[in-house]
């Protein structure tokens, strides 16, 4: 989601398709439990996909724990007629019921079970829209998670062994095309099956959608029963992968209850209305392979009846706003750069606007500025002028972005310029920002209708804890406790011991402080771990290891785009180094001056060669960032732009530490007018 060269390249990350899906083939064998909500555990965490957690059951989250088939059962009792899924088809949009989707889901369980009768590890899926919830919900005898469907054929392979997947659901045949590749390499996948279009090649075990449904045909309603029933709400329900700082994927294991749990209870800390009191409608177009799509669209969905209309495969290419003109949600949830890309889109309209025109509509939106900030809740009393320029300009405003009925605007996956917040607060939008991670199921703080004040990013949300550790100057770092804190870690006990500590706390690695009234704000990131505006974690060493590997003529590399539409990077020239104070001077260093030569190039000082004076090093230096780009793992971890510094990093200019560790706030510090430069449109 961040803006490139080609801007379609960054926003295919966003689009609701992926690459594929994991479900562990996980029998429970505990017969003495049958019946029972729970199975035996004896730790608050597991690294086995077979195990089980204690729930952090306790006075202020008491709810009796369900798995998330009892939570679609009892949807489909309570709102069975009601409209549950949409999608549009030969410029029409076709409805299904919340029974309609239940049956549906039953039918592709039965397939799967078909298939796991012979396989008993794990299963990788992509889908988007119908079929793909369809997958997720069918998982009955197994676990799921998602990769992107822009990822790299090698991080595919990555997700695929490490949950040793044994089936693999694609979307078409592009995908498809990324798993022949890395086949070979799979000893524990058995059968890919491909839900869109016909496959092109005649493969043993390959099926076409179709022809995965016909399989459940064997297979007794009995038997699903059953293996239903042996399910556990302390088991692992579904892997999310998410990055590190060291830029190795960790499979989040979730429980059943884990999910649940969050649907019901961020859900009401974001206000949403069970359907039978008044059905919420939302557009699904974020990767549902993120953690807060994957809540926000599905569970939530299934937990209070809400009507999802899925988007357009190109939705984030410019056919979103036309699908919301169309849905008109009553509820949107969207990334940081989705909102800076809608209030782009707007301020590009407003400067072509009359001037008459575009003075009314400054004038409309200065107003709601000013009226909103004063207010704590957004039913607050305002003034008339307020009242005046929201029903003359702002309304219509809002119906052109098909936000007319929207009642409540949700961001997550990464923090929010206060910029693009006071920015929609001028078109009385106000954005409702949730904090979390995918190891505490997504939303841990909230802001909604009832807690909401800037900059912060609401409060915790109710039935969970916090508290703050390492406390410095009121800021502290952010630790989670609650019935959305993960299982642990797949196969990984050391990365797990090292997220949760022995009380069973999750450390954030952010640092936040929290005001009188309960409200967090965060205050930096322990981590180095870059997340971009689109959401997607990059952790920075790998990406500026593999820049130095190709460049030899590079000292330092340092990777920026934290809340950023794009990645950029600071390169710096190896010099030679004053002999006294140790200072890099102007000189290059001699391996540098032959290198430079080898190129053609008779540079000796770094002035020769910066603010592109120096057309061969800087083709080479763009050739080898090409070549790191090519085997990035997606779009968003590929550098879009690059700038070399006048002078290279030291400890004496502050930009190192006293063990030469790269001190990255005072670097963004010191650059930051050459930061802004990158990102000027």
């Amino acid at each position: 989601s961040m803006e490139f060269p080609d801007e379609k390249k960054g926003d295919d990350q966003l689009e609701n398709r992926f690459a594929f899906f994991c479900f562990s083939g996980k029998q429970n064998k505990e017969e003495e439990l049958a019946g029972t909500t729970l199975a035996q555990a004896h730790s608050l965490w597991t690294t086995d996909a077979k195990g089980s957690v204690i729930l952090r059951i306790e006075e202020g989250c008491p709810e009796e724990p369900v798995t998330v088939h009892q939570m679609f059962k009892a949807s489909v009792e309570k709102y069975g007629n009601m409209y549950a899924l949409a999608s549009k088809k030969n410029n029409k949009w076709e409805k299904i019921t919340f029974l309609e989707y239940y049956q549906l889901c039953r039918r592709a369980a039965r397939s799967f079970i078909k298939l796991l009768c012979c396989f008993h590890y794990f299963i990788c899926s992509c889908c988007n829209g119908t079929d793909f919830f369809m997958c997720l919900y069918s998982s009955y005898r197994g676990t799921m998670t998602g990769i992107y469907a822009t990822n790299s054929p090698e991080a595919c392979q990555y997700v695929a062994s490490d949950s040793k997947a044994n089936i693999i659901v694609v979307e078409n045949q592009k995908q498809l095309d990324k798993i022949l590749q890395i086949r070979d390499s799979l000893p524990h996948l058995k059968a890919i099956v491909q839900y869109s279009g016909y496959p092109m090649q005649k493969i043993s075990n390959l099926y076409s959608w179709e022809e995965f449904m016909e399989l459940g045909l064997e297979v007794s309603e009995k038997e699903l029963d059953d293996i239903i029933a042996s399910q556990r709400a302390n088991q692992c329900c579904v892997l999310i992968y998410t990055s590190g700082t060291t830029g190795k994927p960790k499979g989040v294991m979730l429980s059943h209850d884990n999910i649940t749990w969050t649907a019901n209870h961020a859900s009401r800390a974001g206000d949403l209305q069970p359907a039978d009191t008044k059905q919420e409608s939302l557009v699904s177009y974020l990767p549902l392979s993120h953690i807060a799509a994957q809540i926000y669209d599905l569970w939530a969905g299934i937990q209070w009846g809400e009507l999802v209309y899925f988007a357009q495969p190109d939705a984030l290419k410019g056919s979103l706003i036309t699908t919301l003109r169309e849905v008109c949600p009553t509820s949107h949830m969207g990334v940081p750069r989705v909102w800076e890309k809608m209030m782009e889109k707007i301020k590009q309209a407003i400067s072509e606007c009359g001037y008459v025109k575009k003075k009314l509509v400054t004038w409309a939106m200065s107003v709601s500025l000013e009226a909103n900030q004063t207010c704590t809740q957004k039913d607050d009393e305002k003034p008339f002028l307020f009242t005046m320029a929201d029903s003359l300009v702002l309304q219509r405003l809002r119906a052109e972005l098909g936000l007319s009925c929207c009642q409540k605007f949700f961001s997550g996956a990464a923090p929010i310029g206060s910029e693009t917040v006071q920015f929609f607060l001028g078109l009385n939008i106000w954005l409702y920002e949730a904090y979390g991670m995918s190891e505490s199921t997504g939303p841990h703080f909230m802001s909604g209708p009832k807690a909401y004040k800037l900059p912060s990013c609401g409060k915790v949300v109710p039935g969970c804890r916090y508290k703050m550790a390492n406390i410095d100057s009121e800021k502290g770092e952010i630790c989670f406790w609650g019935r959305n804190i993960f299982m642990g870690y797949l196969n990984m006990e050391d990365k797990t011991r090292e997220a949760l500590d022995e009380d069973g706390w999750l450390h954030s690695g952010d640092l936040g402080k929290i005001d009188e009234e309960g409200f967090l704000c965060i205050t930096g990131r322990i981590k180095e771990l870059i997340i971009t505006a689109g959401g997607e974690n990059v952790p920075p060493l790998p990406i500026e290891e593999a820049v130095k590997k190709e460049l030899p003529i590079i000292s330092n590399a340092m990777l920026i785009g934290d809340k950023r539409k794009f990645l950029s990077m600071f390169l710096t020239l190896k010099c030679c180094s004053n002999t006294e104070t140790m200072e890099p001077t102007e000189e290059l260093s001699m391996e540098t001056v032959e290198l430079c030569q080898q190129l053609g190039s008779r540079a000796t000082k770094v002035s020769d060669i910066i603010e592109g004076k120096d057309k061969d090093v800087y083709r080479t230096i763009q050739e080898g960032i090409n070549r790191v780009n090519a085997a990035a793992t997606s779009n968003a971890q590929r550098i879009q732009k690059w700038t070399i510094l006048r002078k290279d990093f030291s400890v004496s200019g502050g930009e190192l530490g006293p063990t030469m560790k790269l001190r990255r706030p005072v670097v963004l510090e010191m650059y930051h007018e050459v930061i802004e430069s990158l990102y000027q449109e």
